[in-house]
Formats: C-alpha cells, structure tokens, sequence
C-alpha cells in the first residue's frame, strides 16, 4: 500500500483518507487511542469505510479544499460523477472552536446518476472487535472495550446494513460520532459544519507568516503541524501512525502517537517563525505539567503520562506484512541528553519573542535553572542519542552540542531575569564545554565532527550545529565536514542519518527531515544554489497531498515510516525559511512589494 493518503482533523483525534475513499486508519477518542479503522495495518481485519461505484473501488481526483485541512475527491464512473468530502468539524466560536469527536463524510452528485455501495466495517481495539450493528432510531449504534460509537446518515439505513446499491441522486451525509451524544444531523447542518471548517481553516492560514518562497508546500506542512497539536492538553505527537516500517520487511517498527518533546519543541518553533504561537503556549503549559511529575523523559503520553509500555500486537498482519506491530514505545524509559537543550531553545524563543504573550513568565526561571544543571551533568554522561539506539550508550557529539545549549541560552534567560551573576557563571560553563566538544568531537584524520568519543562515523544530526549558534557555517571546521557527509550520507534518494550498522543492521532509507537540514546547511554555508536545488528535489517527492512520512526507501525513492511525519513538515519550513531569507538577501528583494 501506497502512502498516498489525506490527513484530516480537528485538534482531537484524526484519520487517513485514501484515494479509493477507504479510511485506512484513525483512533478515537484519542489520537493514541486503540485504532478504530487500521487496514494500513492490516487489510482483511483492521477494518474500513469506503464507497464502491458501479461494483468496484476505485480511486478519485483527491485534493485537499484550499488552505484547509478538508478533504475533496471526485469520482468519475460509468453513472455519472460526484464528489466526496471528508473532514472533522472545527466551528470557529469567538476565540475557541467548537471540536466534536466526529468524521464527517459528505457525498454530492455532479453530474448523471451515480450508484454507490457503502462498506462500513469498524474494528474496536485495534481490529480484535468486530461489533454488532444496531438501529436504535437515530443510525446505527456499535460498543467496543467499552467504548460506544454512533453513525448518523440521511441515507435509509438498511442501505448501510445490507450494503446494497443505492443511486447518489441528492446529497447524502454520514456522521461518526464517538459516545452516543449528539444531536440528530440534517442535510443543511452539515453544509453549514463543512462552511464554517473550510473557513476557520482558511483563517488560521491566512494569518501565517510565509517565506517567499515554497509558499504553498510551507502552508500545507503548516496545517499538517497543526492536526498533530492535542488541544486539550498541548501536547504534539511525533506522527498520526504506529508500525508503519522504516524498512518494508524489517522490524524497524515504531509508535509515534505520543509526544516525543524533541519534536514538539521544533514543531513549536517552526509554528512560531510562521507567526502561530498558541501551540506554542499550549505546548508550555503540557510542558510545564509533567516535569514537575518527575525526572525529564524523551517523550510523553499526550495526557501526560510517563509510562508507555511497549507490546505487540500479534493478530495484525502489519503493514504490506511487516511485523511487528507496536503499540507503546520504550524510548519513554531511555536517557536522552539533548533534551535539556532543545527545551531550554523553546523557552528562550518564546519568551524573548515579543508578540508571544507567556502569562506569567516568572514560573519558567526555576525550570531553567533546573535544566541547566541536568545539561551540566549530562555533558559527561553517556547517552543513546538522538537515533534512539538500543545499544550501549555514548558520548554522544550532538547531545553535548544540545548540552551546552542550554547552559549557553540558560544564560540569556537568567539576564532576562535579572540573574546576572548566574549569567556570567553558566556562560563561563559554557564555554569550557564548547572547548571540549572542539577538542574531542572533531576528528581532524577525518576533517569533520564523529557521532560520539571515539566514534570515528557521521551523524547528519550535526548539520544542526550552526543553526544552535554552536559554531558558524563557514567555520573551516565545519565546511570540512559537509565536504565528508557529501561523500558518506548523501545520494540522489537523499540523506541518511547515518550508514553504519545500527541494533538492526544497515539502514537503507534516507531520513527526510535530515534532507532539509542539509539544505540549510549548504544555504548557510554560502552554497545557496546547491541547496534549492537539493529543496526542489526532495520537496518534489511528497505524496500528491503534499505530506511526507519519515523516510524514503534509497532505491525506488517510496514514502516509508510513520505518516504523516511531523518533524520531516518541520524541516521543510525551516529549509524554506532560511532559503527564502537568503535567496531575498541575495537578490535584494528585501524592500515592500518586493
């Protein structure tokens, strides 16, 4: 199965719409809830709602309405054509939104007499339910582990039951709904809900900040951002799948549901140069909730909860067969020593920036005095990285870089408050690790920065450095190691993130977000030609929608990993921010109107 499906949703849970009109995957009431639909996991028992024309699925024109997040697809058949639109409601309402748990499915004739066949098959509890359908007077009522469902439709019901063929000769509706609440729907409430989403969404987009440059792939990877923010709590999960294989036939299978805050924190910041900084105060406020639940941790339930036990689910067949299928992630256990660093940038940013409006920002100088010592003594300690390795813990090169971020930037958020003395002190700690991290972290045999201490391999994760403020583009330093990672991790398909054997063997798929730091990386380094080049390239390899999953395969270039990947969406904006910036720079189009 391709990727090549639309995300849809609404703050609080979403799904994946294909072409053929299936929704292959969504979760609810929760974005990490057990799967409701998962036939990307599995095609025979994870379940699907799809329309059949004439007898047979076929695939349409899917597109998303204009700078929404709604989707349209069009069908043409031997009857005639219609169109189908998929969204879940999100009502402007004065300074918040109205967000129902609900999948809304709208079908309109356009032109002959379309005769179409509806095949609603959920699946409770990761496809192991397969519940009884009941009329109960307002549609169709269904149970799972608990868990109660209601679909509503215009459409005489036993239609849906007995999957008859029926002819599309009016505007016909279908509502999910999670719980059996609700009002019952009519024809003209749903014309109004779709109105008012494409509208809400439209102006949500229209107030972001875009660069001049890849506008329209900025604001779709803008809006795809937005649908991985949780609203009732702030948190922002790393992808809307589990277990889709970096590798097809490999078990390099993984959850992404959760709120990893490496993630969250560049999703908070690219959010923030486009001019969106309420997912960057809900995130802070998630933030702040649970580390004063205990000791920093990699990543978080999006309800905040720390233990995210990692399973199997045995009875799904995985995607195209590959096994296993995860639910959980073990990363949540691990010692990431970046973290410290990646917090204490977002806090900076937003505190410093003078549009964001923090309320009381007073609470956050204990946490970041808290950070700054977790950072000082993790500079020594040795972690899995970035990469998440499974193996033996390291020295890792970008978890100091990371480390000495947040003594660096600690110290500009301690002048902010004042707190000079402690200033100057952590400055001084900071420069001592950058010393350090010169002397043993940069080969000079191998002319560029290694993974780890005494690791002689490369890490595309150091393609960050400059844009830390660790050390200038055009360092020879530095130059020096685009000029080996030219040679080691990148090729047409793109750049890895490393090539050397990892817990699972070699890795054979480039990952994408590395691409676009690349891209910076040159543009920064003053080789701004070869990095649009490299843009248009990789930019150009998203699914038809615009969306980007977290790998492509070296050889045939497919969309691989957990889909819709929000750090690949944060890559592409910051590439196109700074390319834009320089490019205008450049042509000296700095001036209105240009």
């Amino acid at each position: 199965m391709q990727l090549d499906h639309g995300i849809i949703g609404n703050g609080r849970t979403l799904a994946l719409v294909h072409p053929d009109s299936s929704v292959d995957w969504c979760c609810m009431p929760r974005f990490d809830s057990a799967s409701l639909f998962a036939r990307l996991l599995d095609q025979e028992h994870g379940g699907t709602w799809q329309f059949e024309s004439d007898g047979k699925l076929i695939e349409g024109d899917l597109n998303y309405v204009r700078n929404t997040n709604v989707l349209r697809n069009i069908f043409t058949t031997e009857s005639g054509t219609w169109e189908l639109f998929d969204f879940m409601p999100r009502i402007p309402d004065g300074l918040r939104h109205q967000t129902p748990l609900q999948h809304v499915r709208l079908l309109r004739p356009l032109s002959g007499r379309p005769r179409i066949k509806v095949n609603f098959d959920p699946r409770p509890d990761y496809g192991r339910i397969k519940p009884t359908l009941l009329p109960d007077g307002r549609g169709l009522a269904f149970e799972g582990k608990g868990e109660r469902w209601r679909l509503q439709t215009n459409l005489p019901i036993d239609f849906v039951l007995s999957g008859q063929e029926f002819t599309l000769d009016a505007p016909r509706f279908f509502t999910l709904d999670f719980g059996l609440g609700g009002e019952p729907q009519h024809i003209d409430d749903i014309h109004r809900s779709l109105d008012l989403t494409i509208a809400g969404w439209r102006l949500w987009a229209s107030n972001s900040f875009v660069p001049s440059f890849a506008d329209a792939a900025v604001i779709r990877s803008a809006l795809c951002l937005k649908l991985h923010a949780y609203e009732p709590t702030g948190a922002i999960i790393a992808a809307a799948t589990t277990s889709i294989p970096e590798i097809v036939g490999e078990p390099r299978t993984w959850d992404y549901r959760y709120c990893w805050l490496r993630d969250s924190v560049f999703t908070v910041e690219a959010l923030r140069r486009l001019a969106h900084f309420w997912e960057g105060r809900q995130f802070l406020r998630f933030l702040l909730d649970v580390v004063e639940s205990g000791p920093l941790q990699p990543l978080y339930g999006i309800g905040g909860e720390r233990d995210l036990p990692e399973s199997e689910l045995d009875h799904l067949a995985g995607f195209e067969g590959t096994s296993p299928v995860r639910v959980g992630n073990a990363a949540a256990s691990q010692y990431q020593a970046d973290l410290m660093g990646e917090v204490v940038l977002c806090i900076r940013s937003m505190l410093i920036d003078q549009r964001s409006d923090l309320r009381d920002p007073s609470q956050w100088y204990p946490l970041v005095a808290r950070l700054v010592g977790e950072a000082i003594e993790g500079f020594d300690r040795p972690d899995v990285g970035i990469w998440e390795y499974r193996g033996q813990p390291l020295l890792h090169t970008f978890s100091r870089a990371m480390c000495w971020a947040a003594v660096h930037y600690g110290a500009d958020i301690a002048e902010h408050f004042n707190q000079n003395e402690e200033a100057a002190q952590w400055r001084t700690k900071a420069e001592a690790m950058r010393s350090r991290l010169f002397r043993e972290s940069y080969n000079e045999r191998l002319g560029m920065f290694v993974q780890a201490v005494g690791a002689p391999e490369a890490d595309a994760a150091l393609l960050l450095l400059p844009s830390i403020g660790f050390i200038s583009a055009t360092d020879p330093r530095f130059l020096s190691t685009l000029d080996r990672y030219k040679e080691l991790l990148v090729g047409e398909g793109g750049v890895m993130r490393y090539v050397h054997p990892d817990d699972f063997g070699k890795p054979v798929s480039t990952f994408t977000i590395c691409s676009f730091w690349w891209m910076e990386a040159l543009a920064l380094a003053g080789r701004l030609d070869e990095a649009v080049e490299m843009f248009e390239q990789v930019s150009s390899r998203c699914n038809g929608l615009g969306l980007f999953s977290e790998d492509f395969h070296v050889k045939d270039g497919r969309l691989l990993g957990n889909f819709p990947q929000a750090y690949t969406h944060v890559g592409l904006i910051n590439a196109a921010m700074t390319l834009g910036n320089l490019l205008r720079a450049r042509d000296g189009n700095l001036h209105a109107w240009s």
